[in-house]
């Protein structure tokens, strides 16, 4: 009976470790859409922002490696972009004092800003930064152009103009729900 009973508690021992580890991994980071959920970064109190390329250019993309955008209707530190327009267009954000990094051939400024609800998000040369989400994987571009005000955010600063998606899609993006398309 003594080692039915030995047996029984390493096992569940055994379980609980497994359980642990896997929560750990589940709160401390392996996941690349932290940008989205309103928090990025390691434990190094700061993000990456790194470029991708494709036929539309040189473009940012988030620490998860997905793309970012810029919305025509922002100005300088100040996000026009709130409530449901931020649930399909989902800002990259970061804990208040954390301080994004530029990653490789990221050449301009990258700064934080206070948004409406009281995030902080993150900008680039003074325009605030977003990921779209109609975009499943890094290099996908399904946000280009959307509604003539979301373009892909330029690695030299300004928004990419070309309109058209480059993720293999042979369609135009559609609408993004919500009535953020103007």
């Amino acid at each position: 009976m003594k080692r039915h009973s030995i047996r029984r508690h390493r096992h569940l021992a055994a379980l609980l470790t497994i359980a642990g580890l896997a929560l750990a991994a589940c709160t401390t980071g392996g996941g690349g859409s932290t940008a989205t959920s309103g928090s990025s970064g390691s434990g190094s109190g700061s993000i990456t922002v790194g470029t991708a390329s494709s036929g539309l250019g040189t473009f940012l993309t988030g620490p998860d490696g997905r793309t970012l955008y810029m919305f025509a209707k922002d100005s300088a530190n100040n996000s026009a972009c709130a409530s449901s327009c931020a649930d399909t267009w989902p800002p990259l954000n970061v804990t208040a004092g954390q301080q994004p990094k530029a990653g490789s051939g990221v050449s301009g400024t990258l700064a934080t800003l206070t948004r409406s609800d009281g995030a902080t998000q993150v900008s680039y040369n003074g325009l605030p930064l977003y990921h779209y989400k109609g975009d499943a994987k890094p290099g996908d571009t399904n946000g280009q152009g959307v509604g003539g005000v979301w373009f892909v955010a330029g690695a030299a600063g300004g928004p990419l103009s070309s309109s058209a998606p480059s993720s293999g899609s042979s369609s135009p993006p559609s609408p993004p729900p919500g009535g953020y398309e103007y």
